[in-house]
């Protein structure tokens, strides 16, 4: 017993034999804070905004986050509104549309340039990439030349067509196409497949992630937009979301209750689709850390 004893460590000797505490690294401590920083930077918008959205008019000048006499009333008011359900609809209608054309033209060029051989490829994807160094505004006044030529304003057409496809969509896309292997699409081809089933069946399904990607920053593109939808939309019932929004405001007095109510209202729409979509992009993210 006494042998067992001195055999068996006490606590004091345990307490002895660990390891001693690192001190803390200051440069970690230094991330941390300015992440955490950061963080608070971008998320007191939203917080101003939902806190906005629940106060009376005569509260909205106050710098207090939070309402002394909270109030729904804005939210019932916005939702009782019919102009704002239908501004809510052409956002969705606009955003849904333009996204799924962008998935589908965007990776469609994409491929064709990443998996042919043709003369001249390499041209037409230097002058696809070379409109990004195009600003926007420079665009404004053909898009809606065109669009009063062919009958397109104040239509969901004349909205939509400027975004129905992207080239940095086809370069996201052609650069992901890139990772396919080539033996995939010879074993589909000797198998009987055409070119559109193989793209279709075998190369879609492999840059999921990047079709998460574009669907993402294409949905967000069109359901923010405001300079384009304002120029090319004369009636109030053709609005989308953002230009419907500022219709609450005129010289004389903004409203600025009801526009961040509805601000707080059409931020769902953005959270379904970052919720539906980014485990794709995590996975992509894991693979191509994988991969290297």
């Amino acid at each position: 017993m006494a042998a067992t004893d001195q055999i068996r460590p006490t606590s004091a000797a345990l307490l002895n034999t660990r390891a001693p505490r690192r001190p803390a690294n200051m440069g970690q401590i230094l991330r941390w804070i300015i992440l955490f920083l950061g963080g608070i930077m971008m998320i007191m918008p939203i917080v101003y905004m939902l806190s906005t959205s629940l106060k009376w008019p005569h509260e909205v000048y106050n710098v207090n986050l939070i309402p002394k006499e909270p109030t729904l009333e804005n939210y019932t008011y916005v939702l009782e509104d019919g102009r704002f359900f239908g501004w809510f609809i052409n956002s969705i209608v606009i955003a849904t549309v333009t996204t799924l054309c962008n998935i589908f033209f965007d990776s469609l060029v994409g491929y064709t340039l990443c998996k042919f051989r043709f003369p001249g490829r390499y041209i037409i994807f230097i002058a696809i990439l070379s409109t990004l160094m195009i600003p926007t505004e420079m665009l404004v006044i053909p898009w809606y030349l065109m669009s009063q030529q062919f009958g397109w304003l104040d239509t969901y057409w004349g909205i939509m067509f400027p975004g129905l496809m992207t080239a940095f969509g086809t370069f996201l896309m052609k650069q992901f196409f890139e990772t396919v292997p080539n033996d995939f699409i010879e074993a589909a081809r000797i198998d009987g497949l055409n070119e559109f089933q193989i793209w279709w069946t075998v190369a879609m399904p492999l840059v999921r992630p990047a079709l998460a990607a574009l669907a993402i920053f294409v949905f967000l593109g069109n359901w923010t937009a405001f300079i384009w939808p304002l120029i090319v939309t004369n009636s109030v019932e053709m609005y989308t979301l953002p230009v419907g929004l500022s219709s609450f405001g005129d010289e004389a007095d903004v409203a600025w209750e009801l526009i961040m109510t509805g601000a707080a209202i059409s931020t769902l729409p953005t959270l379904v689709v970052f919720l539906v979509f980014q485990r794709f992009i995590i996975r992509g993210v894991v693979m191509a850390g994988l991969k290297g």
